[in-house]
C-alpha cells in the first residue's frame, strides 16, 4: 500500500530507505528538511511491505514553460533488501496515475550518471533521456 507521509513519525519511517539514495542525510535533520521542502510543494510517498518501508518517492507537482504542468520526482529509492520485488514499479505506476489525476502532461526526474541500474529501470518504464542536467556548486572556500 502506498501512502503520503503526513505525520513526523511517517516521515521518520522513510529515512532508512531515503538514506540509501541520499547518504549525506542525517536522521536528526531529516524531518525538518522534509518539512521545509513540503512548505515548497514537496510530497513524500512510501510503500509498505508488511510493516517495513520498502520504497519511497519524493515528488512535487510543478508548472514550467517547457513542460506545462508536470510531476517531478526528486527522489525514488527502494530498500536494498527489497529490490526486484516490484516495489519500484508499483511506486512509478502510482506516481504516473497521480500525475494523470492531477492533470499533468509529463513526469520528469534526474538520475545520477553513475546509476546504471536506475537508468535501465526508467527506460523499461518507457521514459526517455531528453536532456542533460548541469549544475554549479556555489559553495566556495
Amino acid at each position: 500500500m502506498i501512502q503520503l507521509a503526513a505525520k513526523d513519525q511517517e516521515i521518520e519511517r522513510c529515512f532508512a530507505v531515503m538514506r540509501q539514495l541520499r547518504p549525506h542525510l542525517q536522521a536528526e535533520d531529516f524531518v525538518a528538511i522534509v518539512r521545509a521542502q513540503m512548505a515548497e510543494g514537496y510530497q513524500l510517498a512510501y510503500l509498505l511491505n508488511g510493516d517495513a518501508v520498502a520504497c519511497v518517492a519524493g515528488f512535487r507537482i510543478q508548472r514550467t514553460l517547457v513542460a506545462g504542468k508536470s510531476l517531478y520526482v526528486d527522489d525514488l529509492a527502494t530498500d536494498d533488501s527489497a529490490r526486484s520485488h516490484g516495489h519500484g514499479a508499483a511506486m512509478m505506476a502510482w506516481l504516473r496515475q497521480l500525475a494523470k489525476d492531477q492533470g499533468c502532461s509529463e513526469i520528469h526526474l534526474d538520475s545520477g550518471v553513475q546509476r546504471h541500474r536506475a537508468h535501465r529501470f526508467y527506460l523499461n518504464r518507457k521514459m526517455d533521456i531528453v536532456a542533460f542536467h548541469f549544475s554549479e556548486s556555489l559553495r566556495h572556500d
